[in-house]
């Protein structure tokens, strides 16, 4: 822990360089009306925090700038932790109260959101497949041995798949087995049935069974959770260099490295990964900042926001757990 005269600069270095984008020189830090010592102290202070690795100085200034370590400190032991802004609320809340229809659209929207909050690229990634909701089922026959089931998702896809059928199998097993699925599944999640109430009747029974394996199949395409991302046109903002662009663009394609990145700061119980604690290189001139959202108080998905170590972690951090709680009650409501 850094003593409080310390601890006042370093807050002042990394707030004066989040606004400005520049290193910051004793001159600045001393106008802190907080910071009531001499020019001189504060420069062997900063000099102090240079050595202590909270610090750096380019050797094109006269100033300093944060370090990995020093943003660390002040996301952990400065207080960064904030409520987001009225004007920002009330903009959280209009869009989740006028906000209806199919998953995917709303986890769109919900990166735009959030990108537009925190002038972040910023990334949602779906549900689970086994929180999705079933709206209707249904099995149609179209042929001596063949039906077709279909079924209505939260998510607003409407899942169709060919079902062999016994040839003995009557219109009537038909109907009383659509009956049956839609009976079982309708209002309920997917992962909730890893089996359906027989009926008593051996080929209905067959038939529900191989209906369940095909809906609860992995790797079916139409319920994959998605990672949506917002906002990428703001990494041009924030990097100057063509090659970090790329290479975070580039990184943002692959789905499964950014559910991994967003999964591996979580896992490590804490909501900010800054720089060169990213496990991926290309990632470290950046921070992430991630909140997981809860279904029916079940972890379902997470958001989070990329950007620049030199990003506002207040604002950042605010907006991320509003737009996380508020994503989560919409989809709990349905």
């Amino acid at each position: 822990m850094l003593d409080a005269r310390k601890t006042a600069i370093l807050r002042k270095v990394v707030t004066e360089h989040i606004e400005t984008g520049q290193p910051v020189g004793s001159a600045h830090v001393v106008r802190d009306p907080s910071i009531e010592v001499s020019p001189a102290t504060v420069r062997a202070d900063m000099s102090a925090l240079e050595r202590e690795g909270y610090l750096s100085h380019p050797h094109t200034s006269a100033g300093r700038v944060p370090t990995d370590l020093g943003y660390r400190y002040f996301v952990d032991h400065l207080g960064v932790a904030a409520a987001l802004d009225r004007v920002r609320e009330e903009r959280v809340e209009e869009f989740f109260g006028r906000t209806h229809g199919e998953l995917e659209r709303l986890l769109k929207d919900t990166s735009q959101l959030l990108s537009d909050l925190t002038a972040q690229t910023a990334v949602v990634v779906g549900p689970s497949p086994e929180i999705l909701v079933v709206r209707a089922a249904s099995l149609i026959r179209l042929a001596p041995r063949v039906a077709l089931l279909v079924v209505v998702l939260s998510n607003g896809v409407v899942d169709k798949h060919v079902v062999d059928i016994a040839e003995e199998s009557s219109d009537a097993d038909i109907a009383d087995a659509s009956a049956a699925l839609s009976a079982q599944l309708t209002g309920d999640t997917l992962g909730s049935h890893h089996e359906l109430r027989p009926v008593g009747a051996p080929l209905i029974d067959e038939l529900l069974a191989r209906c369940l394996l095909l809906l609860t199949e992995p790797a079916l395409p139409a319920l994959e959770g998605g990672v949506y991302v917002g906002g990428t046109a703001r990494m041009a903002e924030q990097f100057s260099a063509v090659d970090t662009v790329r290479a975070l663009l580039s990184i943002l394609e692959q789905s499964f490295v950014v559910v991994s990145l967003l999964s591996d700061v979580l896992s490590l119980g804490q909501s900010v990964a800054i720089g060169t604690e990213n496990r991926e290189a290309s990632l470290a001139e950046c921070s992430l900042v991630v909140a997981p959202y809860e279904v029916d108080d079940e972890v379902v998905g997470t958001i989070g926001v990329l950007g620049p170590t030199r990003m506002n972690y207040p604002q950042a951090l605010a907006a991320v757990a509003v737009v996380s709680q508020h994503l989560g009650n919409q989809l709990s409501r349905g």
